[in-house]
């Protein structure tokens, strides 16, 4: 070893010990007869001290010509530090350096190493390399490393084996779009970069395997935002000879586990919801349930108590649905036009904000008194439950529209009110999902999850007769509003997966071209089985208190899908493109 201690490691009880560290410049002060250099590395920073009198003059002089960044190993004596710096772990020595050596000299760099940079996005991106160096940014990736340590270790402790499972798979229409990769022995064939291991750790329970995990790479052609990547990972599992009871008790431990090895907190029991409760009452399949300001429907299926008054936005809408915001009765007009601002967003597309404020006083006063007498509007006061105080905020339209409108107001409500804070968890398991969606463009159903999931055995007879109605034995689990897992009961009878992929669509000579394989398997005993993905990066960017999963990601692609620092991806020569014969037409520009 190049070097006897970290730059995190010493402290008083090694004053007087000689002492090699290797590192990089962090910083340099030159004060004349005394220079202070503070010397990083992965563990920390460690100050060196080159004093006149007391260093050799040459090791003098070498200190005064490094810069930022330069990589350097120091010998020296570890001294009590007289002005102590209590925010770092050494902050009480320094080492008095005897002797210095330039390992490598460096350019400087184009934006401050500091947790507090001064380098943009782009630029760090560029140069990811650099920035991993940051405190900032090291901390997460070691986050990474002790959620991945900890989830083995509960994974294991319950006989789950690991298993790799093919990166180069079989494409398949169902899903997000595929990334493609050409295959030079094959031409003209083309593996895909597997979406999940769904079909491999199928076939591993048929295998007998019992119980499998994988912390996996996952790859999906698809527009990014902030908790996307073209490339991800997840901790992908399942399970045999289980139930969903079973499924949700292993993995809410798990959670449970890391919250506790990770973050040092003890996460309470997770509550259950249906997926048609988390709907009606936040609009939304993963709620976020750290505050409360439910929906109440003024006009629905079960009551009505605003039509007939003459005012045609709330008469002519199918509902009218709105939250009640503790405490905000004392907004005012230009706040509550400000909020209407934002609800008119194309983003949301709200049409306007109806409000209502129950005053301190006990008086009323809202956005249609001239359609509404006050014993009418007591009437919504009572629905609410509302307090003196309290402001009810409403909007109306479609079932759909509504609520996806208002489930975004109450969480733009819910961080206005400092109701989301991001040390504060609250886990929720999402049940009972439809089995199927219809899409009304291609005039056919389509997987909710996907097309192994099982139906609830009750509602299996609607398969035939009311596909919509069909609940599918799947559950998701969310955290302070993000999905971060799914899962389901699979299929595991060839009759009825055949069954699903009639109903989807799939002839039954395209079905056994694409899963002939898992139908094939599922004849020759294959057990009832369920599993779970869980969302890795999305998990790591929640425990870090973030809600981009890209600095949990030691090298991410940018919002368009790119490497900018390895500039990826690029075009490739016309050699390898003829070796796979591939022929790429040129782009026609358009005058």
């Amino acid at each position: 070893m190049l070097r006897s201690h970290t730059c995190g490691e010493l402290s008083l009880e090694q004053v007087n010990q000689n002492v090699v560290l290797c590192g990089w410049v962090q910083r340099v002060r030159d004060k004349g007869g005394m220079v202070w250099l503070d010397l990083r590395d992965r563990y920390g920073i460690t100050q060196l001290l080159f004093e006149e009198g007391k260093t050799p003059a040459s090791i003098l002089e070498m200190a005064r010509t490094l810069g930022r960044e330069f990589v350097i190993s120091a010998k020296g004596e570890v001294i009590e530090r007289i002005a102590k710096n209590d925010k770092i772990a050494t902050g009480s020595i320094e080492i008095r350096v005897s002797e210095l050596e330039i390992l490598n000299p460096a350019k400087l760099p184009p934006f401050l190493i500091e947790d507090e940079t001064d380098g943009g996005d782009d630029i760090r991106m560029k140069y990811r390399y650099l920035d991993l160096r940051r405190n900032a940014v090291r901390k997460n990736l070691q986050l990474r490393h002790q959620v991945a340590k900890y989830t083995r270790q509960y994974l294991d402790n319950l006989d789950f084996i690991e298993v790799e499972t093919p990166v180069l798979i079989k494409s398949t229409p169902e899903g997000a779009r595929d990334f493609v990769v050409p295959s030079r022995m094959n031409p003209g064939e083309f593996y895909a970069l597997p979406q999940s291991p769904q079909t491999f750790k199928q076939l591993l329970m048929v295998a007998g395997f019992d119980r499998y995990y994988q912390i996996v790479k996952c790859f999906r052609d698809e527009d990014l935002r902030a908790d996307r990547q073209p490339e991800f990972t997840q901790i992908d599992c399942e399970m045999s000879f289980v139930t969903q009871e079973d499924i949700l008790n292993t993995f809410e431990g798990m959670v449970r586990h890391l919250f506790l090895h990770v973050k040092g907190l003890e996460v309470p029991e997770v509550p259950r919801m249906t997926y048609a409760d988390a709907m009606r009452l936040y609009g939304s399949d993963k709620p976020d349930i750290r505050f409360g300001m439910e929906f109440v429907e003024l006009k629905g299926a079960d009551q009505d108590l605003v039509s007939g008054k003459g005012f045609s936005i709330f008469d002519d809408a199918p509902m009218v649905v709105g939250i009640c915001a503790t405490g905000c009765a004392s907004y005012t007009r230009k706040e509550v036009d400000q909020l209407t601002d934002w609800m008119k967003r194309p983003q949301i597309g709200a049409k306007g904000l109806i409000y209502l404020r129950y005053n301190a006083d006990g008086s009323v006063k809202s956005s249609v008194d001239k359609f509404y007498d006050e014993e009418t509007l007591r009437s919504w006061i009572a629905a609410f439950n509302a307090q003196p105080g309290d402001l009810i905020l409403l909007l109306s339209g479609t079932e759909d529209k509504a609520r996806k409108q208002l489930n975004e107001l109450r969480l733009e409500m819910g961080s206005r009110l400092g109701l989301r804070n991001p040390e504060d968890y609250r886990a929720l398991w999402v049940l009972d999902f439809p089995l199927l969606e219809y899409g009304e463009e291609e005039n056919r159903w389509f997987a909710m999850h996907h097309p192994f999931t099982s139906p609830k055995p009750e509602d299996i007879a609607l398969l035939e007769t009311d596909p919509g109605k069909v609940r599918a034995n799947a559950y998701d689990l969310v955290i302070n509003g993000v999905e971060v897992g799914g899962g389901s009961v699979r299929i595991f009878e060839r009759e009825l997966q055949q069954k699903m992929f009639g109903i989807l669509g799939f002839s039954p000579e395209e079905a056994q071209e694409q899963f002939g394989f898992l139908m094939n398997a599922f004849e020759y005993g294959a057990p009832p089985h369920a599993g779970v993905a869980f969302g890795f990066d999305r998990l790591c960017s929640l425990f870090g208190g973030a809600d981009s999963i890209r600095d949990f990601i030691a090298f991410p692609k940018n919002n368009s899908g790119r490497d900018v620092m390895i500039d990826s991806p690029s075009t490739i020569s016309e050699a390898q493109l003829k070796e796979l014969e591939i022929s790429v037409k040129p782009m026609t520009t358009i005058k």
